[in-house]
C-alpha cells in the first residue's frame, strides 16, 4: 500500500526543517526512518540525527514537531530520536546528494 496523502503532507513540512550545519533538509538527509499513525490525529516519527553528540538535537528534534504539527488533523506529534540504525550518506536522496557535491553516478 502507497504512503496516504497525510503521510506526504507530514514529509513536505519535514522537507523545511535543515539541520543548520548542514544546507539539506532532514528528509532529504535521510534522517527521518520512519512515520507512522497510531490514531487518527496523531503521528510518531522515529529518526535519528547526522553524529549522536549533535550540539543542537534538541532544537532540530522540536522543529520536526512543530512541522509534522502544522498538517491539518495532527493533534498529537511524538518524535522518537533513535541512533540503531546509525545514519550514514547512502541514506541521503540523490537531490541531497548533488546538493552536497557527492557523485551520484
Amino acid at each position: 500500500m502507497g504512503k496516504s496523502l497525510k503521510e506526504d503532507l507530514v514529509i513536505e513540512q519535514l522537507m523545511t526543517v535543515h539541520d543548520p550545519e548542514i544546507p539539506v533538509n532532514i528528509w532529504d538527509l535521510g534522517l527521518v526512518y520512519a512515520i507512522e499513525f497510531p490514531g487518527e490525529e496523531e503521528v510518531v516519527i522515529t529518526m535519528t540525527l547526522t553524529a549522536p553528540g549533535c550540539p543542537i538535537a534538541d532544537e532540530i528534534i522540536e522543529e520536526a514537531r512543530v512541522a509534522a504539527g502544522r498538517v491539518d488533523g495532527i493533534e498529537r506529534v511524538t518524535v522518537n530520536l533513535v541512533f540503531d540504525p546509525p545514519w550514514g550518506p547512502e541514506r541521503m536522496s540523490e537531490t541531497a546528494k548533488l546538493e552536497l557535491g557527492f557523485d551520484v553516478f
